[in-house]
């Protein structure tokens, strides 16, 4: 991918991966960590209909073989209309066991839905039953490193009405979402100890960078073989391992509200392609310059990008910590 010492200028030919030599490396890793390091007989990969768990669960059938991989698929009531169809679809494709768990019920004997109207309602009294919500950032472009979140609700006949969240109100919808992702992996890791599996993790070199995961949620894993991958290189991989077009040619969405909305809505604030530039060249010393030429975006924007997101990698740090402990007594 380039030698750092000598690049000055971005091109997204950095980004280009080789195909057969990573897809090798990736199985051979795969291979040696669930079978000898883990010492488990399998894999288990939530699969979300995502390139990213469909190239996760991709590698894990090349190195362990389709027999020895379950795909859990495991939609609720907010998820896309497409998520189980596009699951089930990767599923057959690979030819692995699928096990369907709507996790609903566990959500609503949680109390996940109604506390989450119940806080809505209190910034929003308008809505009711048969609205559909989500939460938007604010855009990048906006001179501040700090990002503010709006509370965005659709009413059955269309409306749209939006209201900035308070902090407190951020962190109590977030929590009450992140109810979502942990039960999740609460359910892979019951059918990873059933069949004596490895869980496969799924996040991807921007997520784990950037925070844009649950802690002991979807950022958990026994083994995370694409945690090292820009989302293009992800996307590059899925057409080389033949996934499903439905797939591979599907933006990346967030999936977590009812309101349906992208990933650069949600967190990111820039569509995957552009925000892979940046960071390549925020982490590589690029100049803003460079990078903006390629991707059409003024220079200024991309410095204030840069600034953005080594904020955010400071600021979620906690989530990729280990858990502290204290030193030993001497």
């Amino acid at each position: 991918m380039g030698n750092k010492e000598y690049m000055n200028e971005f091109s997204y030919d950095l980004l280009k991966l080789d195909y057969e030599k990573e897809t090798a490396r990736l199985t051979a890793f795969i291979s040696e960590a669930v079978a000898r390091r883990l010492r488990k007989q399998g894999a288990v990969v939530a699969i979300s209909g995502g390139i990213d768990s469909a190239v996760t669960a991709a590698l894990c059938v090349r190195a362990l073989g389709a027999e020895k991989v379950i795909g859990l698929l495991m939609p609720e009531k907010d998820s896309h209309p497409d998520t189980l169809q596009l699951s089930q679809m990767v599923g057959d494709s690979l030819g692995i066991r699928t096990i369907h768990r709507e996790i609903t019920p566990i959500l609503t004997g949680l109390g996940f839905y109604q506390e989450i109207a119940d806080c809505i309602r209190e910034l929003i009294p308008e809505y009711a039953d048969g609205w559909k919500w989500k939460i938007s950032a604010s855009d990048v472009s906006e001179d501040r490193i700090f990002t503010f979140f709006w509370l965005v609700v659709q009413s059955p006949q269309g409306e749209i009405i939006k209201k900035r969240i308070p902090a407190d109100r951020l962190l109590r919808i977030i929590a009450l979402s992140n109810f979502k992702q942990r039960t999740r992996k609460m359910l892979e890791y019951h059918y990873a100890d059933r069949f004596n599996y490895a869980v496969a993790g799924t996040s991807n070199l921007l997520e784990t960078d950037q925070g844009f995961f649950v802690k002991l949620g979807d950022g958990a894993g026994d083994f995370k073989p694409i945690a090292h991958l820009y989302k293009s290189q992800i996307y590059q991989l899925g057409e080389y391992l033949g996934l499903p077009a439905a797939v591979t040619k599907r933006q990346p969405t967030a999936d977590i509200h009812p309101l349906a909305q992208g990933q650069d809505e949600f967190f990111y604030g820039l569509p995957y392609q552009q925000l892979d530039a940046c960071l390549y060249g925020e982490k590589n010393g690029i100049p803003p310059e460079s990078v903006a030429r390629v991707i059409g975006l003024d220079p200024d924007r991309v410095s204030l990008v840069y600034k953005q997101l080594a904020h955010r990698r400071t600021i979620n740090e906690y989530l990729r910590l280990p858990p502290l402990y204290p030193s030993a007594e001497k």
